[in-house]
């Protein structure tokens, strides 16, 4: 039975409790860590977690030989939490986006190696039968090349959101709807298509000017064959609408799901190829359904690594080329030079000092709450086959 303990008693951390929960045969909930001990402890009681401890300071843990730990406090806090546990013996299961920088996603990865426990970065959208048939689909080639990509992730968030006394800031937050919304999606592209070579972006605060960060972006990559890709990322999309494109030489598939492939005619022009679209379909109808899904999904791979030594699907490497392509938008938008990767140790953007010093400031962060009273949360639309 694995000891676990879920560090950060906000809005996320129930999800992370109920995928824990998912499976009694295998681990336990010990813990719950929140600098308001309060919340750790309501949480405590929602769940029914007999036993489970409400701790105020999470260093409190390290000597008690706790298997796991899900790490769901605000992003500027994860590398030194997930590195003391890493080296007191524990594996590290943390919350999106990976780190704050660079910097800190590259020290997570040293006390991974270092320790030989496993790091993986929560990325729930993979563990979805919609995502899981669309990756099949594309790993079948019958698509042919990818031409372009398009991934928009719109979300919206009201003024207020901003409030919260960690969001908003480039030092806390680490940035906007970039990095903390979108991430789930260019998880997801990166998983399919692998790493651009070049990007080029614009990023503006249109509706948040209690935020220091971008509350949209957009990003035009290129990727090593050739494929152009577009990234919208926004918190001001009323309706939330969600959709990753991938369009091939000979067909396009997306994400909510359709496909549509294309013969020429005699002219040039388009003729519907319902022979292709059916192959296509018929091979996401016959690839089989998500059992669990979203954290509860992702835990199960943490679990199954640790019990069995089986791969994790998003792994430590996974979650920093994830930030360094978000990292690369940030400074194609705040300097408007075009960003070729990889970023490295030298680049004035590598640290969260340096992004704190040379990403733009839309706004002074002026309004700040310690809390927000507990409710429910969104998190992003199923994208359904």
């Amino acid at each position: 039975m694995l000891k676990v303990a879920i560090i950060g008693a906000g809005a996320i951390s129930g999800a992370h409790i109920s995928a824990y929960l998912a499976f009694p045969e295998r681990c336990q909930i010990v813990a719950v860590v929140d600098m308001y001990v309060d919340k750790a402890q309501k949480r405590i009681n929602e769940y029914g977690l007999e036993g489970a401890q409400a701790i105020r300071d999470y260093t409190e843990l390290l000597a008690q030989n706790i298997d796991l730990v899900s790490v769901c406090t605000p992003p500027y806090t994860h590398a030194p939490i997930a590195c003391d546990f890493m080296q007191a013996g524990a594996h590290v299961l943390v919350e999106k986006p990976m780190a704050s920088s660079l910097e800190e996603a590259d020290l997570m990865l040293r006390a991974a190696q270092a320790s030989g426990k496993l790091l993986s970065v929560v990325a729930q959208n993979r563990f979805t039968t919609p995502m899981m048939k669309l990756k099949g689909v594309l790993d079948s080639k019958q698509m042919g090349p990818i031409l372009h990509v398009q991934v928009d992730s719109f979300w919206w968030r009201g003024h207020n959101y901003y409030d919260l006394w960690w969001r908003g800031t480039w030092e806390k937050e680490g940035g906007g709807c970039t990095l903390n919304h979108a991430v789930h999606h260019i998880d997801a592209l990166l998983w399919m298509m692998g790493p651009p070579v070049e990007l080029q972006a614009m990023m503006a605060n249109t509706a948040h000017d209690n935020a220091e960060v971008e509350d949209i972006s957009m990003a035009m990559l290129r990727f090593q064959e050739g494929a152009l890709g577009m990234i919208t990322s926004s918190v001001v999309h009323h309706g939330e609408e969600q959709q990753l494109i991938f369009q091939g030489k000979e067909a396009r598939v997306s994400a909510p799901w359709k496909v549509v492939a294309s013969t020429a005619r005699s002219n040039g022009f388009p003729e519907s190829n319902q022979e292709l679209e059916q192959q296509i379909q018929t091979l996401a109808d016959e690839l089989p359904d998500v059992v669990h899904v979203g954290h509860a999904g992702q835990v199960e791979n943490v679990l199954n690594a640790i019990e069995t030594g089986s791969p994790l699907l998003v792994d430590g490497e996974s979650g920093r080329n994830t930030l360094e392509l978000i990292v690369g938008i940030y400074k194609s938008a705040s300097t408007g030079e075009k960003v070729i990767f990889p970023i490295g140790a030298e680049d004035a953007f590598y640290t969260r000092e340096g992004i704190m010093q040379h990403a733009v400031h839309f706004y002074e962060k002026k309004t700040t709450v310690e809390n927000f009273e507990d409710a429910s949360i969104t998190l992003g639309s199923k994208l359904d086959l």
